[in-house]
């Protein structure tokens, strides 16, 4: 029996997160000073670390560290018990305790493997798809992307109970032996006083949101898979396994359906089945030289550019999505009589940087001073505002903010002056409102007159303009962007290369800033790898350019990121929203 140590780490908002560290017992070329290979083991729900030391046991690899987690409100670690908001909250977590393991442990992420089950194999689903880690693999044990809650109508039931409620808990109806064969894990289950039953229903909804969103896109994981199917699993369904390893765009994956197992797959009566494929597995993936899949292309052809290219077809007459489409368009048309937000879309584009510093400032307005018809103005333009994209632009405001300070925090700390350019900024109010220190120089660029003539302004009643200035550029010259001077010390494009699908504009953007910046500059970008409303921006909304159909390519975040990697940045930490919108990278020029 393996000992384990026992550490906390402090997460990304200041939670401690307690974990255990098997370090490796044999020789481990990779280990002193060099980095370590290492499993992170993810337990499932309701449990905690503690009932994984059989598998740091029987799986072997003593030349491999191994780690797990305590999950907050989980175990030891800290939290109210059962309790955390989302999915996404989780993922930075895992994000939090990655960071820690290869800062203060020296753990290789290249040469390492996820072990997940149940609940923690959707938190890494979910991380692998939303931040792109660069892992060597990942083992998923039957993922709970659709728990089995045996009661009709039971997920619109605690939705509405939530609205009425507010935050409650549900209790777990699973039983030890409904997880396994094996009598000690069994009994082991129903006496462990770690054991945390109860479980938020914010986490229980989130949950499923979150589970869909990864299987319906799961063509954006690239990180080499073996998925552990349990054949006989009393807890979650299987539909939704096999649709998520089906869309898996891994060179390497595996899919084993292990028959007569329940849901505790790593810890079944007949386990070591399990732990011989996964052995399998981990030699498959460390004989494979794994290299980033090619997504410099994926604009030319893969998943996303085919659901592009199909958003972009004319929809024939004859068709009842030309009808839905067309009423739709008449209905936002009537609604920018009354809604202001409405009408500055239709006047200048849904996607402009006017329609933005609407949005950021998210003040329900009416287009007309009728009184009665000014308060359903006020109503309709209320509702227009909350639509989930907006409230995503709102939530990536803030994460630009927070990596905005970050960043300034490290060249002030490697006291390097702060030079900042924006290449596309609209009227610059997230930049602005982001500064809590005045910077040496800042040059906000954008294309329209309008945003440039109101940046101005916004500049000057912030008293900037003595060291800022806004001028009308273009964000794809790369001879321009190349030309900047001062030398930008942090560089921000946010909200630009999402609206455009061809990744020959990207890259010459990318090759201007990286021209431009010296090593150990800064850049901040976004990305949007999911929008729950394509078809509907697509269909009904129009673009700032000539008012044409706004239609957006999706980039996952390995794409997104591959490219800035490209262009000579290395990434260092990444926000985003709890509905998987809206990503914002902090990279540093190599």
């Amino acid at each position: 029996m393996r000992e384990s140590i026992e550490h906390t780490l402090t997460s990304f908002d200041g939670q401690s997160i307690f974990f255990r560290h098997w370090p490796a017992t044999t020789s481990n070329p990779t280990q002193g000073n060099s980095p370590r290979k290492a499993f992170i083991l993810m337990h499932r729900g309701h449990e905690h670390s503690g009932r994984l030391q059989h598998i740091v046991d029987e799986l072997g690899y003593e030349d491999y560290d191994f780690f797990a987690w305590d999950a907050r409100g989980h175990g030891l670690s800290e939290g109210e018990r059962g309790y955390c908001p989302n999915v996404v909250t989780a993922c930075r977590d895992l994000q939090s305790f990655v960071d820690h393991l290869q800062g203060d442990f020296a753990v290789n992420l290249n040469q390492s493997f996820i072990i997940a089950q149940s609940v923690g194999a959707v938190i890494a689903a979910t991380w692998l798809h939303d931040y792109a880690p660069k892992v060597k693999g990942a083992i998923l044990a039957s993922p709970a992307f659709k728990v089995k809650l045996y009661v009709p109508l039971a997920i619109p039931g605690l939705s509405l109970m939530q609205k009425i409620r507010g935050h409650f808990y549900v209790n777990s109806y699973v039983k030890g032996k409904w997880l396994t064969h094996d009598p000690e894990r069994v009994a082991s289950y129903n006496h462990d006083k770690l054991i945390t039953r109860p479980i938020s229903v914010d986490m229980l909804l989130d949950l499923f949101k979150t589970s869909k969103r990864i299987v319906a896109d799961s063509q954006a994981i690239h990180t080499p898979i073996q998925l552990l199917i349990s054949g006989d699993d009393w807890v979650v369904h299987h539909k939704p396994q096999h649709q998520f390893y089906d869309r898996l765009s891994s060179t390497i994956k595996e899919k084993h359906i292990l028959n007569g197992f329940y849901h505790d797959t790593l810890g079944e009566k007949d386990r070591e089945l399990a732990f011989d494929k996964i052995r399998a597995f981990v030699d498959r993936c460390h004989d494979y030289t794994h290299n980033p899949a090619p997504l410099r292309q994926a604009d030319r052809y893969g998943y996303s550019y085919e659901e592009c290219q199909q958003l972009n077809q004319t929809l024939s007459k004859l068709s009842l999505e030309h009808w839905y489409w067309a009423a739709t368009k008449s209905a936002l048309r009537l609604g920018g009589k009354l809604s202001k937000g409405v009408a500055l879309g239709h006047e200048i584009g849904f996607d402009s940087g006017s329609m933005l510093d609407y949005v950021y400032q998210n003040k329900p307005s009416a287009a007309t001073q009728t009184p009665v018809l000014s308060q359903l103005g006020r109503c309709i333009d209320k509702q227009y505002l909350n639509a989930i994209g907006w409230r995503g632009i709102r939530q990536r405001k803030v994460h630009l903010e927070n990596l905005i300070d970050q960043a300034i925090q490290r060249l002030t700390k490697a006291k390097k002056p702060i030079h900042i350019v924006d290449i596309a900024a609209g009227h610059g109010r997230y930049l602005l409102d982001a500064l809590n220190k005045r910077p040496d120089s800042i040059v906000l660029r954008d294309y329209s007159d309008t945003n440039v003539q109101e940046g101005k302004k916004l500049l000057k009643s912030r008293h900037l303009d003595e060291v800022g200035q806004f001028i009308k550029a273009d964000a794809f010259n790369t001879k321009e962007l190349s030309q900047t001077l001062p030398h930008p010390t942090l560089a921000i494009s946010s909200g630009l290369y999402e609206l455009f699908p061809d990744n020959a504009l990207i890259n010459a953007s990318l090759d201007g800033l990286s021209q431009a910046m010296k090593p150990g500059s800064y850049f901040i970008y976004t990305n949007q790898p999911w929008h729950p409303q394509l078809a509907f921006i697509a269909r009904a909304l129009t673009s700032h350019r000539e008012h044409e159909a706004w239609v957006m390519r999706r980039r996952s975040q390995a794409e997104m990121d591959q490219l800035v990697d490209d262009a000579g940045f290395e990434k260092l930490t990444q926000l985003i929203d709890q509905w998987g919108i809206f990503t914002v990278t902090l990279a540093v020029k190599r």
